[in-house]
This record gives C-alpha cells, structure tokens and sequence, in this order.
C-alpha cells in the first residue's frame, strides 16, 4: 500500500491578503483548490490513505475531508512557534509500515500522472535548472544517489514539493525526525534538512519531472497570472 502525507499547516504569508480568511493550500486555482488537485493525483494512482497536517484556519479543511472519505486530518499544534519539522513529527505515529508520498499541499498539480511513476527507491521529484539556482536543490554522486539536499546550486535538480519513501526509509525518517526533537534548536529546522543530516542512512535519488507538470504558485499576483493563462 502507498500512503500520503500533504503538509498544509502553514500561514500562506506571501499570498496575502487571500490568505487572511482561506488557508493557502484551499485556494481554488481555476476552480479547484490547490490541494485537491494533489489529493486527485494521488487517488487516481493507486494513493489509499492521505494524512493532511493542517494548523492555520485548520477548519477551512473539513469540507475536503468530508469530500475525500481516505483524508485524515491531523493537527500540527505547533506550526506557529516551530518550522516545518513540526508537520512531518505531528504525523510519526502513522510513518511505518507502507511506502509514503511527502507532498507540499500549496501546489497545482497539473499532470496527475507524475504520481504513477514507478519508483524503486525513495526520491525526491526534482526539476532541472540550467545554470545557477537558488532554490533547494540536489546534489548527486556518479550513480545518482543524493549527497546534499539545500539551498544554492548550479545545474542541478530543483525540488519541487513533492518526495517518496520506500517503507524502510520512512520509518528511519521517522526515527530521525524523533531524534531531531530531543536536541537543542530543532525548532529551526526544515524536514529536508533532517533528510540531509541522515543522507548515509537514506538512500534517495532524483526522479525527474517537467517544469510544468507542477506549478508552484507562491503570491496572489501570480495566481492570477496563472490563470489568465489558463483561460486565454
């Protein structure tokens, strides 16, 4: 079985002033929320189980679970005073036992058929950018195994909100993420950052995926954009 967790917990800031009343991954996007378009993706390829780790307007989130009988909410009651680490440890309990999607909840997933990728070892989706980026990128051995996952980088694969664990490595990202919140100053920390202090335990490489098959849409200008894109 392959499960999903989709991040959503946090403020939206940079898509104000939409986000005052609507958390950012329930935006629509030419009708659709953000989120569902992950959400879709992710059942039509086989997804059976998705725990969604809300925090901001956490209620704004009933209506898809409502919608979606294979939704688990789960709150993440620390997203304010602590980074993104505090999404993926709300949801430790539930990391055993099957392979796992990561997902960024704020994306529009415009090709669901990124998710039917038939990957034999855990990666990152990653888009690749000629010259300098930076973005969170990949660094990458002569087999293609990942030694660096941070921020700078020069031709090289861009992350682009969406990652799969095998079970094996899900369950060690677990046991890293637990380790992670007994140490000073891990509130500061970035999920990826754990992935990148454990990359001797966890085996990932890059799976590669066109710029367009996911949008990231960060601002209102932008979203509007888009779908005056959409639309012309």
């Amino acid at each position: 079985m392959t499960k999903a967790i989709l991040m959503a917990a946090g403020l939206g800031t940079r898509m104000r002033p939409l986000t005052e009343t609507m958390p950012k991954p329930m935006i629509p996007v030419n009708g659709t929320p953000m989120i569902e378009t992950v959400v879709k993706g992710l059942l039509a390829n086989g997804v059976e189980e998705l725990y969604v780790v809300v925090g901001y307007l956490k209620e704004k989130f009933a209506p898809l679970a409502e919608k979606y009988p294979q939704i688990r909410l789960v709150e993440n009651t620390e997203y304010t005073i602590k980074n993104n680490i505090s999404s993926i440890h709300a949801v430790t309990d539930y990391m055993h036992g099957d392979d796992f999607f990561i997902c960024e909840a704020d994306l529009y997933v415009s090709d669901p058929s990124i998710f039917a990728i038939q990957n034999k070892q855990s990666c990152y989706y990653g888009v690749m950018v000629k010259g300098h980026s930076d973005d969170w990128v990949f660094d990458q051995d002569e087999n293609g195994r990942i030694t660096r996952v941070g921020k700078y980088g020069d031709d090289v694969y861009n992350m682009c909100g969406i990652s799969w664990f095998a079970q094996k490595d899900i369950e060690t990202l677990r046991d890293c993420i637990l380790k992670e919140y007994e140490k000073e100053g891990h509130e500061q920390l970035f999920w990826d950052e754990v992935v990148d202090r454990n990359l001797d335990i966890l085996n990932l490489t890059v799976c590669p995926i066109d710029r367009k098959q996911i949008i990231e849409i960060d601002t209102a200008d932008e979203l509007k954009a888009f779908e005056e894109q959409l639309n012309s």
